[in-house]
């Protein structure tokens, strides 16, 4: 199969985010320390993307077409050699509407849910079906200004 675990499945960012994204922060993707290394002192570092060798940040959107208030704030990755720069803000408002470009998704199962079976007890199973996001970038929203009537 073509398909292996872990592939970037190329999407729109319509096909994504139907009704918008809309941008409330950008942070640093930062390695895993265990506790030895915590104990040692040694400095948290920063995620670097495995095909690109560059810096991961974070991108936290609110998915304008989530069905369920907990499925309404996602994570995208982007790589990138410099901190990403959210779009401005809607005057007036706190609202930064952005379309993501060279979006991909991972799927993957969130089996955190899922229990094995234990001293004569069914299994219950109720892992889900996750994705992952990136991007190559994001820029604004450009919104065309209505034709006035002559």
């Amino acid at each position: 199969m073509a398909i292996s675990g872990g592939s970037r499945l190329p999407a729109t960012h319509d096909f994504v985010f139907p009704r918008g994204a809309l941008v409330m922060g950008v942070e640093p993707v930062l390695k895993f320390q265990s506790a030895e290394e915590r104990a040692k002192g040694l400095p948290v570092q920063q995620e670097t993307d495995k095909e690109t060798g560059l810096l991961v940040w974070s991108v936290l959107v609110i998915d304008q077409a989530a069905e369920r208030k907990t499925d309404a704030v996602v994570t995208v990755k982007i790589a990138a050699p410099h901190q990403p720069v959210p779009p401005e803000a809607i005057p007036g408002t706190d609202v930064r509407p952005v379309i993501f470009e060279g979006l991909t998704v991972t799927p993957w199962i969130d089996d955190k849910a899922c229990r094995g079976s234990h001293g004569g007890e069914r299994h219950r199973c109720r892992a889900k079906l996750g994705y992952s996001l990136r991007a190559s970038g994001m820029k604004p929203v450009v919104v065309k200004s209505a034709a006035k009537a002559a």
